[in-house]
C-alpha cells in the first residue's frame, strides 16, 4: 500500500510541475501593461495581447482533444511544453509589437494544448470523487506561477543588479528554465493511460454542446476565464486611474489577486472534500458579486484592494468545479469534453476586448460592468450543479 502511494506521488509531482508551467499564461496580464507603457498603446490596443493569447483556445482546444486520442495525453502535454518553451525564448530578443504578438500567440497555443491534455492526464492518476479537489490543487500550483509573475517583472524593472538589458522581461528566461525541467521530468515519468476514446472528428465534438448541461458548463468556463483575465489586466489600471499610481506600484494589484486566488485554491482543495461543490460554488459567486459592488460604489483604496482579493478568492475554484462536473457528466467522452471545456477559455479573448472598449468609453467602471455580467451568469449556473 505504501509503495503504491509513493508511486502515485512520484507521478503526481511532475504533473503538478506542469500545472505550474500552465500558470505561465497569466504573465500576459502584467506583460501587456508593461508593453503598453513601453510602446504607448491605448487600453484597446494593449488588451489585444491577452485576447490574442486566448483566441487560440477557440482554434486548438477541440483538435487537441482529438489529437490525444491518437498520440496520448502525456505526449500531448510534452508537445504543449515545447511550444510554451519557444514562446518564452522570443521576448529575450526584444519587446517590439511583432515579437510580443508572436510570443503571446505561441504562449496561447501551448497553453491550449496543455490545459486540454493535462487535466485528463491527472485523471489517470487521481479518479472519482477526489478529482475535483485534485484539479483544484493543480490550480493552486498554477496560481503560484501566476502571482509570482508580477513580482518577478517588477523586480526586473527596478533591480539594481544587472538584468542583461531585459528589465521586466527577465521573467521569460526564468520561466523558460522551469519549462525545460518540466519537459525532462514528465518525459522520464511513466504514466499508464486509459484506452483512447473512440476516434471522433471536430463536428462530433462540437455536437456535444447540444447537451444543455455541457453548454452551460462551456459558457461558465468562458465567464470564469473572462473574469480571471479581466481582473489580471484591469486591477492595476483601476489603481492607476483612481489613485494616480505608477505601473510598478499598481502591479501589486495583480499579485494580490493571484495571492488570494492561490489561497482559495489551497483551501478549496480541502473544503471540497468536506462540503458539496454546489454550496462552495454559490459562496464563491457571492464573494465575486460583493467585490464587483465594492468596485462600483467606492473609490477608497482599501475597498479596491479588498474587492480584488475577493475576486481572486471567489474565482479560484470555479474552473475546477465546472470542469469536473462536465467530465463526470459524460465520463466516456473525457478527451472530447476536455477539448470543449478548454475551448471555453476563449472567454479570455471576448471579455478583454469588450472591457477595453468599455473602459476607453467610460473609464474602468465600464470594464467592471462587463465582468459583473459574467459573475451573474455563474450565480445562475449554481442552480444547475447536480451535487
Amino acid at each position: 500500500m505504501t509503495d503504491n502511494k509513493q508511486i502515485k506521488i512520484g507521478k503526481l509531482i511532475p504533473v503538478m510541475l506542469c500545472f505550474f508551467a500552465m500558470g505561465f499564461v497569466d504573465l500576459v496580464g502584467i506583460a501587456s501593461n508593461y508593453v503598453k507603457a513601453d510602446l504607448g498603446l491605448t487600453d484597446s490596443e494593449a488588451n489585444i495581447f491577452p485576447s490574442l493569447v486566448f483566441f487560440w483556445f477557440l482554434i486548438f482546444s477541440v483538435p487537441t482533444g482529438i489529437l490525444m486520442n491518437r498520440i496520448g495525453r502525456k505526449r500531448t502535454v510534452l508537445l504543449s511544453l515545447i511550444v510554451t518553451l519557444f514562446s518564452l525564448i522570443l521576448p529575450i530578443f526584444g519587446d517590439s509589437y511583432g515579437i510580443m504578438l508572436c510570443s503571446f500567440s505561441l504562449l496561447g497555443i501551448g497553453n491550449a494544448l496543455m490545459q486540454t491534455s493535462l487535466n485528463p492526464l491527472l485523471s489517470n492518476i487521481i479518479s472519482g470523487n477526489k478529482l475535483a479537489s485534485s484539479l483544484t490543487f493543480g490550480q493552486f500550483v498554477k496560481a503560484i506561477a501566476s502571482f509570482l509573475a508580477p513580482y518577478i517583472a517588477m523586480w526586473g524593472a527596478t533591480a539594481s543588479i544587472p538584468t542583461f538589458g531585459l528589465e521586466w522581461r527577465i521573467l521569460f528566461p526564468i520561466y523558460m528554465v522551469i519549462a525545460i525541467i518540466a519537459i525532462v521530468w514528465l518525459g522520464a515519468t511513466p504514466i499508464e493511460e486509459e484506452k483512447p476514446d473512440k476516434a471522433s472528428g471536430f463536428l462530433n465534438c462540437v455536437k456535444l454542446l447540444a447537451n444543455p448541461f455541457i453548454l452551460l458548463c462551456f459558457i461558465g468556463i468562458m465567464c470564469h476565464v473572462g473574469i480571471d483575465v479581466g481582473t489580471n489586466t484591469t486591477a492595476p489600471k483601476i489603481l492607476m486611474e483612481r489613485h494616480e499610481m505608477t505601473l510598478d506600484e499598481a502591479s501589486f494589484a495583480t499579485s494580490l489577486y493571484f495571492i488570494f486566488r492561490t489561497l482559495g485554491c489551497f483551501s478549496g482543495a480541502i473544503i471540497l472534500q468536506k462540503i458539496s461543490s454546489k454550496k462552495f460554488f454559490l459562496f464563491s459567486g457571492i464573494c465575486m458579486l460583493a467585490a464587483m459592488a465594492g468596485l462600483f460604489i467606492s473609490d477608497l483604496k482599501i475597498i479596491t484592494y479588498t474587492a480584488i482579493a475577493l475576486i481572486g478568492f471567489g474565482n479560484s475554484n470555479i474552473f475546477s468545479i465546472i470542469f469536473s462536473q462536465a467530465l463526470l457528466s459524460m465520463p466516456e467522452k473525457k478527451n472530447e469534453i476536455s477539448g470543449l471545456m478548454i475551448m471555453g477559455l476563449f472567454g479570455g479573448t471576448v471579455f478583454p476586448l469588450l472591457m477595453g472598449i468599455a473602459s476607453d468609453a467610460v473609464g474602468q467602471n465600464g470594464a467592471v460592468a462587463v465582468m459583473t455580467v459574467g459573475v451573474i451568469y455563474l450565480l445562475f449556473y449554481t442552480l444547475k450543479i447536480k451535487h
